[in-house]
């Protein structure tokens, strides 16, 4: 694969299909690097530290956001999420593409912290169409699905902060796009 060995950071609302292309990039370009967050809460069974997130101490956390080690970082249910800064900056300088799947603030945060970084919005056709996605998933309630929905208007306004935004409406040209926005190439 050739390409630019660059940061990507792709957001997107709950239900925009993220995962799926994310995953259909990394199975076709083995040689982009999915960065790995670090949290302060405890592993999930099966969970390994370095593959699904870096394990630190709530101490070992804060050190790294005073020393501006974190690219983004945010706090959720009493658990520090971040993204720590040298393991990007090892793969980008050994030649790989970086890429950070994000929300929305944690993108913002990337453009101060890494402002060389591209930023890719994924989008849906249509709101009736992000509705009827999380809805068919069959895994959230009433009110988990209006919090997800209220939250993704307020992301899809954000979307014109972004370098390129990508409409996912047919998996196969959404992919195609992401492809071109972050240069890649197959060898």
């Amino acid at each position: 694969m050739a390409g630019s060995s660059r940061l990507i950071v792709i957001t997107g609302p709950s239900g925009v299909g993220k995962g799926i292309l994310i995953q259909r990039l990394l199975d076709q370009y083995p040689k982009i690097w999915l960065s790995v967050s670090a949290t302060t809460r405890t592993p999930r069974e099966g969970e390994k530290e370095g593959v699904n997130y870096f394990f630190y101490s709530r101490d070992r956390f804060n050190d790294l956001v005073a020393e501006g080690g974190l690219l983004e970082w945010a706090e959720f249910a009493a658990n520090c999420y971040g993204t720590p800064r040298i393991p990007v900056e090892q793969h980008l300088a050994a030649g790989r593409p970086v890429l950070l799947e994000i929300e929305l603030e944690g993108a913002r945060q990337v453009r101060t912290s890494f402002p060389d970084g591209f930023q890719i919005f994924l989008a849906p056709p249509s709101f009736e169409e992000l509705e009827r996605r999380i809805r068919s998933r069959g895994t959230d309630t009433e009110d988990a699905i209006q919090r997800r929905l209220s939250r993704a208007r307020d992301e899809l306004n954000a979307q014109d902060e972004f370098d390129a935004v990508v409409i996912n409406d047919d998996l196969n040209q959404a992919l195609h796009q992401l492809e071109q926005h972050m240069r890649l190439t197959s060898d």
